[in-house]
């Protein structure tokens, strides 16, 4: 079965070229003719050597190198992207940089650089400084990522590069040339077919034409790595069930039924709770009473307490500072009058 069909290339409008002004006389060879002032691509020859391509690529793709697709015309940043995500390779869809290729060690570095600003965006690092500062690291992130996010994660020059306009991407052309990695481009009628390997004529224009090459290119590369990916799939599935799975030389530790299961603390505690309400059932001794002897008042003491007959009691003394002097005094008139009237009656 085919992987292009003559219907889809010209219900896609691959077949439309530029106009006959604006023409590349090394496309002849490639063009069936002229209409209403625009050229017509030889379809028949647009399925052959797009054959020819997609078997390169597979090839390539087979080698486990990595294939670039590059398309920075806004007609073709979305294909570019979604094909080369779709089949796993890398892409360019913004301006490209001089010296991607031919400088790839400075492009590295600022790779690197994008991942230490990834890094620190996960893992709360922006937060803590500045907001000005957190700011210009942003900005510097976004920028970076929109020019070399589709090549952060390719691990090496590519074995082949993708081009979806010649005349757009013609320092990719040139870098790549320099480097003699093969180039697989869709060519216009006014483009050089000369400067690249693999040429599939076509529209490079027309959005729909653009995404079906893309889409084709992409097809080709997932029909071969897929039973890599599958095979990948099928190990980490068989790693992570052994992970799960004890060793046969670990022994199997055997079920303890649920009463050996109690821990030692437990069956402690239980014993303690026992022993105290044991304590408590048992019967408190009846308290013995014990006579304490009578309290016998010294001769000294008692003839301190009782004053002899006729003698008047002592005048109580009382401390300075208590209550006023005039209280003081009239208390000892009082207790004068008393004593007097006491030895009175007794006479």
């Amino acid at each position: 079965m085919a992987s292009i069909t003559m219907k889809e290339l010209l219900e896609a409008g691959v077949h439309f070229g530029h106009r006959t002004n604006r023409w590349n006389p090394k496309m002849k060879r490639y063009i069936y003719g002229g209409r209403n002032g625009i050229y017509i691509i030889d379809l028949h020859q647009t399925l052959k050597l797009f054959e020819e391509a997609r078997a390169f690529v597979q090839q390539v793709a087979m080698e486990n190198k990595p294939i670039l697709f590059v398309g920075t015309k806004k007609q073709a940043q979305d294909a570019v992207a979604e094909a080369a995500k779709r089949c796993r390779q890398y892409w360019v869809n913004q301006r490209w940089l001089g010296g991607t290729l031919t400088n790839y060690r400075t492009i590295r570095e600022r790779i690197q650089r994008l991942r230490e600003l990834e890094k620190m965006e996960e893992d709360g690092s922006l937060e803590r400084l500045p907001k000005k500062e957190a700011m210009h690291l942003r900005e510097e992130r976004e920028r970076l990522e929109r020019y070399l996010g589709g090549i952060k994660d390719m691990p090496e020059l590519p074995g082949a590069v993708f081009i979806v306009d010649l005349k757009k991407e013609r320092i990719a052309l040139a870098e790549a040339r320099k480097l003699d990695i093969p180039v697989v481009a869709i060519v216009d009628t006014n483009c050089d077919p000369d400067e690249v390997d693999w040429v599939i004529p076509g529209n490079d224009d027309a959005i729909r034409a653009i995404k079906l090459m893309c889409s084709k290119i992409a097809d080709a590369i997932v029909e071969v790595k897929q039973v890599e990916w599958q095979g990948a799939e099928v190990v980490d599935e068989e790693a992570a069930e052994e992970a799960e799975e004890p060793d046969e030389g670990e022994a199997e530790e055997p079920e303890l039924p649920a009463e050996d299961l109690v821990p030692e603390f437990v069956e402690e505690a239980a014993a303690e709770e026992e022993q105290a309400a044991e304590a408590e059932e048992a019967p408190e001794p009846e308290p013995v009473a014990v006579e304490e002897p009578e309290a016998v008042a010294e001769p000294a003491a008692e003839a301190e307490a009782a004053p002899a007959e006729g003698e008047s009691r002592p005048r109580r003394i009382i401390r300075a500072g208590k209550m006023p002097t005039t209280r003081v005094a009239k208390a000892a008139d009082a207790e004068e009058q008393s004593a007097s009237a006491e030895t009175l009656e007794q006479e």
